[in-house]
């Protein structure tokens, strides 16, 4: 059955999570939230070895002269450099993530997809974060996605994953929201909005509609999905407004890196400089942080 979807009261609660008035302490408290839910990442054809380790490092470390703040969730990186993250970050704590099945497009054969997602885990990553095939869900092939994906969880096993939605390229909240329901019914760990590599990426309408759907689907089923709002996210006001969103939604149960992510790299940066002025009252320059 097809939900239909106000987006005008979407947009109307939306302006309600944005105009929260948050108190300092607990501004502290979200933004170092928001750091320990980043997925750090780097998918760009540049991508060299000494990048993904110096990524890798700063996930370890974030800021040298708070040596206790907390540390990203992942690392996510293309399979290439699955082991150079994994022969860093071993015991850290931090995951190694994957992008697989033919990433960012998923236009290939299933074959394809399949040695793709195999090839990542052999090299040890920790999660999977899967393309679902986009032209067959607006051909209406629903079915050929969801089978894609459970057999992709099938070899995925313990392992987590999460489903990418591409959701600039599904058109409707409608859409969305049904290409949600299709991914966690298939067996998806968590629901993503975007590559990053087209724009729109995540919006809070998107993801507001993905937590509702995740919402239902728990009301339905009893089991908690994740949510991983990726692409567009760069700024600390626009983090917390997320975990408001996420708050008011979903609940205090959702509020770890468990079910929730970011995904972003530009984000780290400003979430620390906010930390930094609210922990000592003094604006650090972005210079004072590694660029990566």
């Amino acid at each position: 059955m097809t939900v239909f979807i106000d987006k005008t009261g979407v947009l109307e609660r939306i302006s309600k999570f944005c105009s929260r008035s948050i108190k300092k302490e607990s501004k502290v408290k979200a933004l170092k939230l928001a750091l320990s839910m980043v997925d750090l990442t780097t998918l760009e054809g540049k991508d060299t070895s000494g990048k993904v380790k110096q990524l890798c490092y700063k996930a370890m470390l974030p800021y040298s002269k708070m040596p206790d703040l907390p540390k990203p969730a992942a690392v996510c990186v293309y399979p290439l450099h699955i082991k150079t993250a994994k022969n860093i970050l071993t015991k850290s704590g931090i995951n190694v993530a994957s992008t697989a099945t033919c990433f960012p497009s998923g236009q290939s054969y299933r074959s394809v997809k399949i040695n793709d997602v195999k090839t990542a885990l052999d090299a040890g990553a920790d999660e999977i974060d899967m393309v679902i095939s986009r032209g067959e869900f607006i051909r209406g092939n629903y079915n050929f996605v969801a089978d894609e994906i459970a057999l992709i969880k099938e070899i995925c096993k313990d392992k987590h994953l999460k489903v990418i939605l591409e959701t600039g390229e599904l058109g409707t909240l409608e859409d969305i929201r049904k290409a949600s329901f299709i991914a966690m019914e298939a067996g998806a760990d968590f629901i993503k909005t975007s590559t990053g590599k087209i724009k729109p990426a995540a919006t809070m309408p998107v993801t507001l509609v993905m937590l509702d759907a995740i919402k239902d689907f728990y009301y339905k089923t009893g089991k908690k999905i994740g949510m991983k709002p990726a692409g567009g996210i760069s700024n600390s006001k626009t983090a917390i407004q997320y975990l408001v969103m996420l708050y008011e939604t979903l609940g205090n149960e959702w509020m770890s890196n468990k079910y929730f992510r970011f995904g972003a790299s530009s984000l780290v940066n400003d979430l620390l400089m906010q930390i930094v002025k609210q922990e000592t009252g003094i604006y650090q320059s972005f210079d004072y942080f590694s660029k990566d």
